[in-house]
């Protein structure tokens, strides 16, 4: 078991910037496993950890003894890891900023992560892993997309209940029939996870939130083809709040303070033209819907210049919302 609890030492508390000398490993193996053993035994398992490629590095300082001989001496021992803290954290908190994962499993694959570095870094992310704990969840989520990776590799359709949640904030199936779709694409996006599919029938896509599907189930029927496949980039650029349909061309006036706004949701695709000192002119393709929402939203920093139905769309939204606000309760 020597060797074992020497790589468990080494993977518990050693990276670049904390070594160990044979002498701390020697300590640790007496202080944890209760292993009392000479320097020789340790120096012959590191040896043979290094021969089993475990990742393992160490510092070689040349010596010669009294007769003139030259030798070795291997100290500051450590472990190479196959993530660094960044990536870590980086994974970490991608965990973090998810809408779709309920709560007990995010807190399980932090903890996953955290095992992959040593007691340092699980000192570093105390502070970050806080969740809230009171989000609805959908316990079916990872069987779900177990399946739908399946059913997409074998090239299968797919039969679901899709939900919504109601007051109560359970989910609710939105119908009594079952959907059957043909799946082609999982895709993450705003913090949520979303199916991209087809029905037989039509011959667009369709885009369903995951962690609102429940009762999935393979088909053993074939999905049918998509013609000339997704251009997932441009699909995600035009769809940018997963609405299904057709996408359109939507130019507008935008101050240039959210241009950074304007590349962030559309990509580097986006046309910019610069009107002023103040501000520009985009041109964008994108889902009609979506663009309607979107432009509602940085209302006050856009001015919708075409579709003219969009552009109409909003002036009567803003009257109607005008109106709310100006009515005395």
């Amino acid at each position: 078991m020597v060797i074992i609890n020497i790589l468990e030492i080494l993977k518990k508390y050693s990276d670049m910037d904390h070594r160990l000398t044979q002498a701390d490993i020697m300590e640790k193996l007496n202080k944890e496993y209760y292993m009392d053993v000479d320097r020789k035994t340790v120096k012959r398992n590191l040896m043979n950890l290094l021969e089993l490629d475990c990742g393992i590095e160490y510092t070689e300082i040349p010596k010669k003894d009294k007769s003139g001989e030259e030798s070795s001496i291997y100290t500051d021992w450590y472990m190479v890891r196959e993530f660094d803290d960044s990536e870590l954290r980086l994974l970490i908190d991608s965990l973090l900023f998810s809408k779709h994962i309920p709560y007990s499993q995010c807190k399980q694959l932090i903890s996953k992560l955290k095992g992959l570095s040593n007691v340092y870094f699980d000192e570093k992310v105390k502070h970050i892993c806080n969740l809230p704990e009171n989000q609805p969840e959908n316990k079916e989520l990872f069987y779900t997309i177990d399946v739908l990776d399946d059913a997409i590799s074998q090239k299968k359709q797919v039969s679901f209940i899709y939900n919504s949640y109601g007051a109560d904030k359970k989910l609710h199936p939105k119908r009594e029939e079952r959907y059957i779709v043909n799946p082609y694409q999982m895709v993450a996006t705003n913090g949520r996870y979303y199916l991209i599919c087809n029905y037989d029938k039509y011959d667009d896509l369709s885009n369903y939130r995951i962690d609102r599907i429940t009762g999935i189930t393979m088909l053993d029927t074939p999905v049918k083809p998509l013609k000339g496949g997704i251009n997932l980039p441009k699909h995600m650029a035009e769809h940018i709040y997963m609405f299904a349909g057709d996408s359109v061309r939507a130019k507008f006036r935008a101050k240039n303070y959210i241009i950074d706004q304007v590349i962030d949701w559309y990509g580097k695709d986006a046309k910019i033209m610069p009107e002023n000192d103040e501000e520009c002119i985009v041109t964008v393709s994108v889902n009609k819907n979506a663009f309607f929402c979107w432009a509602m939203q940085y209302g006050e920093h856009i001015e919708v210049l075409e579709p003219t139905d969009i552009r109409e769309k909003i002036i009567s939204s803003v009257q109607e919302i005008a109106k709310k606000y100006s009515e005395k309760k």
